[in-house]
């Protein structure tokens, strides 16, 4: 029984640029989706499509530069059992701007950089660099 299933999702990511690999697929939640989407919008990944199968998967297209992952780092921040909000006025910057962070806010999931110029705040999903 999986606990946490965006932790798996990063882990699966994380686990399929190590080995090299062109797709991932993980299983389809819509949180999920709005996480790989954010994920594309902000140019890390290529592609991401929902798979329709029998329990319905998302098939996600990472991106390499040289041979090397897009991707350098993607952790979970809010965990299952300890939860992280942040007010609007304490949303983190990244890397100095160059990462981003994915919050699930009460408008929707959106990057740091979006919850801060909607004056929004909510709780930190994961950061990626």
């Amino acid at each position: 029984m999986m606990t946490d299933p965006i932790a798996d999702m990063l882990t699966r990511i994380r686990n399929a640029q190590a080995a090299k690999k062109r797709d991932v697929v993980v299983p389809f939640s819509k949180v999920k989706f709005g996480i790989a989407e954010l994920l594309r919008d902000e140019g890390y990944v290529d592609h991401v499509e929902k798979v329709e199968d029998k329990f319905g998967s998302i098939r996600i297209r990472l991106k390499y530069e040289n041979g090397k992952p897009y991707i350098r780092e993607i952790d979970r921040v809010s965990r299952p059992g300890y939860r992280r909000y942040v007010k609007k006025d304490d949303i983190p910057v990244i890397a100095n701007g160059f990462g981003v962070a994915i919050l699930s806010t009460s408008i929707g999931l959106m990057t740091n950089k979006k919850a801060k110029q909607m004056n929004t705040g909510g709780e930190i999903i994961c950061k990626v660099l």
